[in-house]
């Protein structure tokens, strides 16, 4: 999958984090740097709700 802003090809943690904040089933996910910037928050803020998600168990964060 790659984002439909920039065209860059998206991790499975840019994905899973986008899918959990905005749209479970979304077909088009924003890479982490696009998001951060329509969210109007630091990049940093989007490797912090990743790592958030992931220490909770959140489904979406595994494989």
């Amino acid at each position: 999958m790659t984002c439909p802003v920039c065209g860059r090809e998206l991790s499975r943690d840019e994905i899973a984090v986008y899918r959990r904040l905005v749209f479970r089933e979304a077909d088009d996910c924003l890479c982490k740097t696009c998001f951060a910037a329509r969210l109007r928050v630091p990049e940093e803020e989007i490797d912090r709700k990743i790592a958030h998600f992931k220490s909770i168990g959140c489904t979406l964060f595994t494989k």
